[in-house]
This record gives structure tokens, C-alpha cells and sequence, in this order.
């Protein structure tokens, strides 16, 4: 946990954090309350980045809107 608020990270800060958080947890190298405050700081990091996302496509729905283009989610192919 760094000393920035979740809330003022950038999504690529978040991101790093988040991913320092999964290693740590993945070392099981840290005691018990410890992991859980990890787990807990990690859930905060994912919900801050899927709001920072969602904010994102909304912009970009809003330019495609702006170009005439369609709006709305374009399913991704799977392979």
C-alpha cells in the first residue's frame, strides 16, 4: 500500500499497484491479518479500475456519438 489514496491513482498506478498485491499475496510470504488488509486494499484497486474504464468507454461512446458513428459495445471475437 503506497501513500496515495486509491481514489487519486491513475488507472496505470492503480494497475501496478494491483499487480504488486497479487504477487505479494501469491508469495503467501506475509502473515494472515496481513493478506487479508492486501485482499482488501486489491478489491478496492479492481473497483477503481473498472470505474476508470467504464469512464473510459463512455467517453469513447460519447466522440463516436459526436462522429455519427454507432454506440454501444462492439462484441469482442474469441478465439
Amino acid at each position: 500500500m503506497n501513500g496515495k489514496p486509491v481514489a487519486e491513482m491513475s488507472f496505470e498506478e492503480a494497475m501496478a499497484a494491483l499487480e504488486a498485491v497479487v504477487q505479494r499475496l501469491e508469495r503467501a510470504e506475509v502473515p494472515l491479518e496481513e493478506s487479508i488488509a492486501q485482499y482488501e486494499y486489491g478489491a478496492e484497486l479492481r473497483a477503481h479500475c473498472e470505474a476508470r474504464l467504464r469512464q473510459a468507454e463512455e467517453r469513447v461512446e460519447v466522440i463516436r456519438a459526436r462522429e455519427g458513428r454507432a454506440v454501444g459495445a462492439t462484441p469482442v471475437e474469441e478465439s
